[in-house]
């Protein structure tokens, strides 16, 4: 299985920041791993229960709380989101600080996000590209990940970053195009649009079991699906499969004056995700290749 299991026959995972992604984690492996999950909502708590992990409370942003972190798994699967301030991610720091203390964690999986590359320009991307973050949200994330692979390189710890472009599944909270297409968010003309990247959140949680197996150290890969398609081109489909109007385009200058300043950060970055890795590395076989199967 891998050299978790080779110390323990059920080996422990402690999921940080249990949402969405982390209860598909833990219906993925729940039975077959001991599983942790990390919330700083109490009222969570009985739903991580039910769902087959054991909830243990505390703030990634009260250092004070998170002191019994470090002995308690063998991996950490890492999903918490830095603070919508700043430019560094203290909460990834805060959490690490608590893993050395007791150094029993030898993998650390991270959720990052694609954002760290800035604009490409629509070119092809690969995980060695250099990141060129433009906005404090992906500096953050940068920020995040040398954090991450610091530690690792110290402790001697196994660490994949997961890069991930935008969610969608249509049992997510605030993921399906439908939501946006039903209240009528304009999208760029074509010759402004951006190439956009996409992956399920059903195969996001399963990139995230794939890399705790099989993820090598120190490693970065994109979990992203084949789909190539502009925003426009990918709320039209996603319109005509869920028969509602197509949403109305504007140009770039109209978005300056129309749209709010995070929705038009996205429209203004433009790149197409390689996914060897996903594929050859972790092996995983996409269950949503693209988002025509995955939206309906």
């Amino acid at each position: 299985m891998s050299f978790l299991a080779s110390r323990f026959q059920r080996p422990s995972l402690l999921i940080v920041g249990c949402g969405d992604v982390g209860m598909r984690v833990v219906k993925l492996l729940r039975g077959r791993w001991r599983l942790l999950a990390l919330t700083r909502h109490a009222e969570q708590a009985a739903a991580i229960r039910a769902a087959g992990a054991l909830p243990l409370v505390g703030d990634l942003d009260a250092p004070r709380t998170l002191g019994r972190l470090g002995g308690l798994a063998d991996a950490v699967l890492h999903l918490a989101p830095p603070p919508a301030q700043g430019s560094t991610d203290p909460r990834t720091a805060h959490l690490l600080q608590a893993l050395a203390r007791k150094g029993r964690v030898r993998r650390i999986v991270y959720a990052s996000t694609t954002g760290v590359y800035g604009d490409c320009g629509g070119e092809r991307v690969a995980e060695t590209r250099a990141t060129r973050p433009a906005t404090d949200r992906a500096r953050r994330r940068v920020d995040a990940e040398a954090r991450v692979r610091w530690h690792g390189r110290l402790h001697g710890v196994s660490v994949s970053i997961l890069r991930i472009p935008g969610i969608y599944a249509g049992d997510r909270a605030g993921g399906h195009p439908r939501e946006r297409l039903a209240r009528g968010t304009p999208v760029l003309a074509a010759a402004d649009d951006v190439y956009t990247n996409h992956i399920h959140a059903d195969d996001l949680a399963r990139a995230c079991v794939a890399a705790l197996l099989r993820g090598l150290p120190q490693r970065v890969v994109h979990v992203s699906d084949d789909t190539e398609l502009r925003m426009g081109d990918y709320f039209d489909l996603a319109a005509g499969l869920c028969g509602l109007p197509r949403p109305p385009r504007i140009t770039r200058a109209e978005a300056l004056e129309r749209l709010p300043p995070t929705l038009l950060s996205f429209m203004g970055e433009s790149r197409r995700l390689t996914n060897e890795r996903l594929k050859k590395e972790l092996r995983v076989v996409l269950r949503h290749p693209t988002v025509r199967s995955g939206i309906v």
